[in-house]
């Protein structure tokens, strides 16, 4: 029987409960399923709440303290925790996952050969969000059809093989715990070592997008972190080579200079200024990261 360990760290967000529920609407024939709940506060707070909502989950779990605040110290307590399992499939704690999800990523997998599967994010945005960022949806997270196997991607949504894979001792960067980018640096690195991703475009997510995430500042800061984050990807790979990082880094500047004036030319309109004046932020983040520039804490959620 096929075994698939199901990776949920959580910090202090209520809303895990809702995760958890839709977890237990999920079955994947011919697979055993386990979760691993992994509280990254530096008390047990999420103990009380994880036990009471696991108790309508129709297969097995495990409640994990991993104190830190630190998700990549979480996320790694997981993989140990998880031994042998065959595969380990990955999803935010504010995020609902609709029946079947799982089982389609399982699908996916099994009909690629692929040895990651990533599906998409949809974010679901309150009815007084500003209608820019409901039309732009710059929350959501997809994957378009010229990426079918992609170098990298994130744990929100993931699905991995990992039994017997030369990857099995392989961990999150902890140095990447608070700044973000920990899961895009460790899907490169895996696939630097062989491993083959797909897409299933059918397994989405839901994420309901909390309050403090709908302001354009706090996008722009992701989507600057973003850009730094890629450069561990893209230029670790041409670090040998001064002309290869100044070519990066004159691409990135042209670029960000082209969304600026992209901004300006669209500047009647509210949604489309603000996407090019996130896409510049992101590229403004890569010309950061190229020149050694440290990157700012992300993953530290206020303190309700």
């Amino acid at each position: 029987m096929t075994v698939i360990a199901i990776q949920l760290c959580t910090y202090r967000r209520p809303q895990v409960v809702e995760t958890l529920a839709s977890l237990a609407r999920q079955r994947v024939p011919g697979a055993d399923l386990h979760l691993f709940v992994i509280d990254n506060d530096e008390t047990e707070s999420a103990r009380d709440r994880v036990v009471a909502a696991a108790e309508r989950l129709p297969f097995g779990y495990s409640y994990l303290h991993a104190p830190a605040r630190n998700i990549a110290i979480a996320r790694n307590a997981c993989l140990d925790a998880a031994g042998d399992a065959d595969w380990i499939a990955s999803i935010d704690d504010d995020e609902i996952a609709p029946e079947g999800w799982l089982a389609r990523l399982f699908a996916r997998a099994t009909d690629s050969g692929a040895d990651g599967v990533f599906g998409p994010i949809r974010a679901a945005y309150p009815l007084d969000a500003p209608k820019w960022m409901r039309d732009l949806a710059p929350h959501s997270r997809s994957y378009g059809p010229r990426q079918p196997h992609p170098r990298t991607g994130n744990t929100g949504n993931a699905l991995l093989r990992w039994r017997g894979a030369p990857w099995q001792d392989r961990r999150f960067d902890p140095l990447r715990g608070r700044t973000g980018g920990e899961d895009i640096a460790f899907f490169s690195a895996l696939h630097d070592m062989g491993a083959r991703f797909a897409i299933a475009p059918d397994a989405e997510v839901v994420e309901p997008v909390e309050r403090h995430r709908l302001q354009l500042e706090w996008l722009a800061h992701r989507r600057f972190r973003t850009g730094q984050s890629h450069v561990a990807v893209a230029g670790s790979r041409l670090a040998r080579s001064r002309l290869g990082m100044g070519g990066l880094l004159l691409s990135a500047a042209v670029q960000a200079a082209c969304c600026q004036a992209m901004q300006f030319l669209t500047s009647h309109n509210e949604a489309r200024r603000n996407h090019w004046f996130l896409r510049r932020q992101q590229f403004r983040g890569t010309c950061a990261g190229l020149m050694g520039r440290e990157e700012r804490l992300f993953h530290s959620r206020p303190d309700p």
